[in-house]
C-alpha cells in the first residue's frame, strides 16, 4: 500500500511517499480501506517533535489520526463489523497512520459512519468530535444555561464545540476574524468577538468554562473572566500533573510537565477556578454517542477544503497556517 512517512522530526520536514505492506488486523482489530482522512495540528506537532517526550515514536511514522473508509476484514474477536460497512474513527495513540491507503484498527476506536455523510465530511470528525466531547461533556459537565468561552470559533474544533454547546443548552460565546463573525453566528455563537477589534478580556465576565485552544497569553486572560469555582480546559498546554499520571509517564516526565504547568495552576488556584489538561483518548463508544447528533443535523461538518492524496503535503502545510475555516481533509480513494 501507498503511505506517507516521516522519516525525522522537523518543523520544515516533508513527508515521503513509500510503499508498506498491507497491515495484517490483530484478533481484535479491523483491517480498514481508508477513503478519506483528516488533517490536524497534532499531526504537525508531532512532525516537529513537539510531543516527542510524550509520544515517542519510532521512526519511520506514518501521520494521520482521522479516517473514513471501508472494511475490508476482521480479527477473529471482532463482533460489531463486517467486510463492506462503512466506518469512521479516530486512530488511537501509537498506532496512529492514515495517511495511508489503509490501516489495522481496534475495535474499540471504530464507529459506523454517519449515513448522512460523505466519506470527506465524515474524516473531518473523529479528532475534533472527541476532544470536544471529552471537554465539555466529560470534563466540564457542561449544562443547560451555564456559559462557556470556546476560543477560536471559526476553526475545526470550534466549529464543532459551538455546535456542541448550543446543543447542550449552553451560552455561547467565541472569538474570530471580522470576514467570519456572521458565519460563526450563524453556527450558534450568542456573543461574537472580533479579535482584530477588541479584547475578549473586556467584554466577557463571570463564565463558567472556558475551552482554550490558544497561547498561554490567551489562556491566563480567560482565567480571568471565570466565575469562582469556574474552570478552563486548555488543549494546547501546558500539560498538567493529573495527565502525566493519566499516560504513565516516567518520573522525569512527571518532573518536567509539573513545572511546565506549575505557573498557570498557580494563577488559577489564586484566582479560585479550576485548570486541566486535555489531550484526547480515541473511542468508538463515543463517537456512536456523536453519529446520532450528526444524522439528526444538531450538528453539520464544517470542511474547508478536500486535497488529493498526491498533494498531503500541501495540506499539512496549508494547516499549520492557522487560517482554515473548519477542517482540511485528503481524499485517498
Amino acid at each position: 500500500m501507498k503511505a506517507y512517512l516521516l522519516d525525522r522530526y522537523a518543523k520544515r520536514a516533508s513527508l515521503r511517499l513509500g510503499n508498506l505492506p498491507e497491515p495484517v488486523p490483530g484478533d481484535d482489530e479491523v483491517l480498514v480501506q481508508i477513503h478519506a482522512a483528516g488533517v490536524n495540528l497534532l499531526d504537525s506537532k508531532i512532525k516537529s517533535g513537539e510531543f516527542k517526550l510524550i509520544l515517542p515514536y519510532p521512526m519511520p511514522l506514518v501521520l494521520g489520526h482521522d479516517l473514513a473508509g471501508v472494511v475490508v476484514r476482521v480479527g477473529p474477536r471482532v463482533r460489531q463489523f463486517k467486510a463492506g460497512d462503512e466506518v469512521y474513527a479516530r486512530a488511537p495513540d501509537f498506532h496512529i497512520g492514515t495517511f495511508a491507503e489503509s490501516i489495522a484498527i481496534k475495535e474499540d476506536a471504530l464507529a459506523h459512519k454517519p449515513k448522512n455523510l460523505s466519506m470527506e465530511e465524515a474524516a473531518s470528525i473523529p479528532l475534533v468530535g472527541l476532544t470536544v466531547w471529552q471537554a465539555l461533556v466529560e470534563k466540564a459537565k457542561l449544562k443547560k444555561g451555564q456559559k462557556v468561552f470556546i476560543q477560536a470559533g471559526s476553526g475545526g474544533v470550534g466549529t464543532f464545540a459551538i455546535q456542541l454547546a448550543k446543543h447542550l443548552g449552553a451560552t455561547v460565546a467565541t472569538t474570530t476574524s471580522t470576514a467570519n463573525v456572521d458565519w460563526v453566528q450563524r453556527l450558534g455563537a450568542d456573543v461574537v468577538i472580533d479579535y482584530k477589534k477588541d479584547d475578549f478580556e473586556n467584554i466577557l465576565r463571570d463564565y463558567d468554562v472556558v475551552l482554550n485552544s490558544q497561547d498561554g497569553k490567551t489562556l491566563e486572560k480567560s482565567l480571568r473572566i471565570l466565575k469562582p469555582g469556574g474552570q478552563l480546559i486548555s488543549i494546547s498546554g501546558p500539560p498538567d500533573p493529573a495527565f502525566a499520571k493519566d499516560i504513565g509517564a516516567p518520573g522525569f516526565v512527571k518532573l518536567i510537565l509539573r513545572l511546565l504547568s506549575s505557573g498557570t495552576r498557580r494563577k488559577a488556584k489564586g484566582l479560585g477556578v479550576g485548570y486541566s489538561f486535555l489531550f484526547m483518548k480515541a473511542s468508538g463508544g463515543q463517537l456512536r454517542q456523536i453519529t446520532p447528533l450528526i444524522e439528526a443535523g444538531v450538528i453539520r461538518p464544517v470542511v474547508d477544503k478536500v486535497f488529493p492524496f498526491a498533494s498531503t503535503n500541501e495540506a499539512l502545510a496549508y494547516v499549520e497556517k492557522g487560517r482554515a475555516k473548519g477542517k482540511v481533509v485528503i481524499k485517498i480513494k
